[in-house]
């Protein structure tokens, strides 16, 4: 018999062997229980044909992959950047690759997309879901293992690593206000995200403790292009400082106020949130508050390696950000 002259298929190995496609599987895969004969049959008739079993097909078929996906709303951000770095580098370190995969800001396809790749590998990172608390609840049990960053479900049974975002607005606006600044603009986040609502009840705390306090509300989003947008309506409502959704937004809104010819901090302060690595390069630097991020990676692979292992993962950690104070921030122009 002369070796076949393309990749040959399951199928063919099967009908030469005179077997079933699912035998052929059970012996490449080492599951066969059968007679040793017709697996060394199988295994004769597979290497007369040069056949090559698919790696994808075969792990699936294991229930093992050796690989993760981490699930973002915008890998553009350099914040899930350098979690997607540390979760890859400490992944890598025990033999699992990551698959990353990018909803775009889109909650209504998010569902469909982390059911999707978890199809494709062993587990899921899920990062800043935009999806509500009821679908992430509904999908959980279908997912794990499953691990939690930027979002944390107390009716989920997944570990989970997040942010204190209402501390840290709290704070920062706490620096601002002792500067002297009264009346404030918020550079809105996403509607769907889970961080954007705690930034704001931080905001509706600190105008409980100052009733002098003035938030005005801008409709942004989390990208520069959306900060820039911004700008206008920022100079329109006479605010002495911005807090932006994150540093995206602010950079975003630095640039826009410096074309309509407005300085920062001489006429206006700006404020940023997650501490990327541009933020202390911006002109002026950017003040914002500082999240761990290669932290929160790090610490994820922690827990999916233990849920993979079958054993009980580290606890939920809050992490506390802190505020990195530069020179974007000034005493309000009198």
């Amino acid at each position: 018999m002369t070796r076949s002259s393309g990749a040959a298929t399951i199928t063919q190995v099967a009908k030469h062997a005179g077997v079933s496609p699912a035998t052929v599987s059970r012996v490449m895969n080492g599951r066969f229980a059968g007679e040793p004969e017709v697996a060394e049959r199988v295994r004769q008739s597979a290497a007369e044909l040069a056949y090559s079993p698919s790696h994808l097909a075969r792990s699936l078929a294991l229930g093992q992959t050796h690989a993760i996906a981490f699930v973002v709303p915008d890998l553009a951000n350099p914040a899930f950047q350098a979690m997607l770095s540390s979760l890859s580098k400490a992944a890598a370190k025990d033999g699992y690759r990551v698959l990353v995969a990018d909803s775009a800001e889109s909650p209504q396809d998010e569902p469909l997309l982390v059911a999707e790749v978890r199809g494709r590998c062993d587990a899921i990172v899920l990062c800043a879901p935009r999806m509500t608390d009821a679908e992430l609840v509904h999908l959980g049990a279908g997912l794990k293992p499953l691990v939690l960053i930027n979002r944390a479900n107390s009716r989920l049974d997944a570990p989970s690593l997040s942010i204190d975002y209402q501390s840290g607005i709290r704070n920062l606006v706490r620096h601002l206000y002792d500067l002297g600044h009264r009346h404030l603009v918020y550079l809105d986040g996403p509607p769907e995200s889970a961080s954007n609502r705690d930034r704001l009840a931080g905001l509706d705390e600190m105008q409980r403790l100052h009733p002098d306090l003035v938030v005005d509300r801008i409709p942004a989003g989390a990208s520069i292009e959306s900060g820039t947008a911004a700008a206008r309506a920022v100079t329109a409502s006479s605010a002495t400082a911005v807090v932006a959704y994150n540093d995206l937004v602010a950079i975003g809104a630095m640039n826009g106020l410096l074309e309509l010819g407005v300085r920062v901090p001489e006429d206006i302060s700006v404020t940023g949130f997650d501490d990327i690595p541009f933020a202390r390069y911006t002109t002026p630097p950017l003040t914002t508050v500082s999240v761990p991020h290669e932290e929160l990676g790090g610490q994820a692979w922690l827990r999916m390696r233990a849920l993979l292992a079958g054993e009980v993962p580290g606890h939920d950690v809050v992490f506390q950000p802190r505020v990195e104070q530069r020179r974007s921030t000034g005493e309000p122009r009198s």
